[in-house]
């Protein structure tokens, strides 16, 4: 599908991978609505692009309906979704007090990850299956977000981990569900990437995390995965799909 004049969704939109996400896809022609809970952030984007910043909690139904409502009606039906709005966490099934993980820590990473993902990947779906057909029967095209996580998890990472994996899971079966609609779903697993977050950590942390990597060992650029996002919707046989990006790193226990 040409990204040329497409109609485009990005969640996590305001920074990270969905900035990145967002503004590549504004290069390439995309009219970007940048959806975030930070709005103000989603606003410096949004503005950079000619976009559009919409606040939007994808864990909550309403504020989804609002979110693309307001997207539709700047934009247009959107025929593109880019997944990546996410959270993380790291706990001990037992902590060094002996005490039990909070159970509410795992269902808040599994609500915004997995289930707030499904949320507006189904709203999104919804809309774009009324859209009149392009070449093939192409309607739309559809990305999560997962992680090497998924795959190799590390010590106190079982929410995290739990909800990309889920996203792996789903995403062959979303793909040929909703492939009578003419609508690709594929999935990016990214590795180690240089986001606000992990610049957040000490430098000497980062050059180690750098160093585990095979090749480059560096940490990923948030330009690759979007220009990786921006190839899975030009490729029309790419479908159903879980992409690694990472270097070739398999994440060590701890």
């Amino acid at each position: 599908m040409q990204i040329q004049g497409q109609a485009a969704l990005v969640t996590g939109g305001a920074s990270g991978l969905g900035e990145a996400t967002a503004r590549e896809l504004a290069r390439l022609g995309a009219k970007v609505a940048v959806l975030d809970v930070n709005l103000e952030l989603a606003q410096k984007v949004a503005s950079d692009i000619g976009g559009i910043a919409v606040q939007c909690d994808i864990t909550q139904t309403e504020s989804v309906q609002a979110a693309l409502a307001q997207a539709t009606a700047a934009h247009g039906t959107a025929r593109l979704m880019m997944n990546i709005a996410g959270i993380g966490t790291a706990k001990r099934v037992v902590g060094k007090d002996g005490q039990a993980a909070p159970l509410e820590d795992f269902a808040r990473v599994i609500n915004v990850n997995l289930v707030g993902a499904y949320n507006i990947s189904r709203l999104f779906a919804a809309e774009c299956a009324k859209l009149a057909p392009l070449e093939d029967g192409a309607r739309g095209v559809m990305l999560f977000t997962a992680s090497v996580a998924a795959f190799d998890g590390q010590v106190g990472q079982q929410a995290y981990s739990a909800s990309k994996g889920g996203l792996v899971s789903m995403t062959l079966p979303m793909a040929r569900d909703l492939a009578q609609h003419g609508i690709r779903v594929c999935t990016i697993a990214p590795g180690l990437f240089a986001t606000p977050l992990m610049r957040t950590l000490p430098e000497p942390v980062q050059q180690s995390l750098a160093a585990s990597i095979p090749f480059p060992s560096r940490l990923g650029k948030p330009e690759e995965f979007a220009q990786l996002a921006c190839h899975i919707v030009s490729n029309d046989h790419l479908n159903g799909e879980v992409i690694r990006l990472d270097g070739a790193l398999r994440m060590a226990p701890r």
